[in-house]
């Protein structure tokens, strides 16, 4: 696929030393997520995507109400809004997040779902304005979902920041264009927490890193940029 159609992707996270991301019991001083607030800022992107889990907190809980009408809703995109400033993409297969409003900070909210979700979900989504892109009927194709972000929203740049199953599907489907990591200078040894890539079990696809940059950051941080050869 031509990346003409398709946003150019750069994944952005803060490992630690051992490319752990699980963040919670580090410690790290706030300067760190201003650091990381700032490098991301400097890409000029037009969307941000992460996994469910790591949405969960900013999509908030409420509760989908049972509809009173039996008529099936059809399996067709729904696109509350085009002309947002910058989108908050979820990839949310199952259909889980129970969002309160369709905005997270004024970023108008994108989910991408399969199409095993109920009517019942998709009323709830079109009630809230949340879009919704169907990325396929059991399981989501990234390349046709990240055609209809540019088809439909315009997106040219993505910035993919997590968790390790999201980036590790993007990474096998080679789908990364950029790789933009902030090393934190933390290791933990811990085992079975997500790291970078949690592609799947087993050894995954290797992808080959040219390096573009690097930067020492404060909180001995070290900003490193790669793009994926092809």
């Amino acid at each position: 696929m031509s990346r003409a159609t398709r946003p150019y992707v750069i994944c952005h996270m803060v490992p630690s030393v051992d490319g752990r991301i699980v963040v919670d019991s580090w410690k790290l001083p706030s300067s760190v997520h201003s650091e990381y607030e700032s490098t991301a800022q400097t890409f000029d992107a037009d969307a941000w995507m992460i996994g469910r889990i790591s949405m969960e907190p900013f999509a908030g809980k409420t509760k989908v109400p049972v509809r009173k009408v039996p008529q099936p809703i059809p399996r067709t995109d729904f696109i509350a809004r085009r002309d947002a400033e910058f989108y908050a993409i979820a990839l949310d297969p199952s259909g889980k997040l129970t969002w309160k409003s369709s905005s997270i900070d004024e970023e108008h909210v994108i989910t991408v779902l399969t199409e095993q979700v109920s009517d019942d979900y998709l009323a709830f989504l079109q009630s809230k304005g949340v879009s919704y892109l169907f990325g396929g009927k059991t399981e989501v194709n990234l390349k046709r979902v990240l055609e209809k972000l540019r088809k439909e929203f315009g997106i040219k740049k993505l910035l993919l920041e997590g968790g390790g199953k999201i980036n590790g599907s993007f990474l096998a489907a080679d789908l990364i264009d950029e790789l933009s990591v902030l090393v934190a200078p933390i290791a933990d040894g811990a085992i079975g927490t997500p790291s970078l890539f949690d592609a799947k079990e087993g050894r995954g696809p290797s992808r080959h890193l040219k390096l573009v940059s690097f930067e020492k950051r404060t909180a001995d941080l070290i900003w490193l940029r790669y793009k994926l050869k092809r």
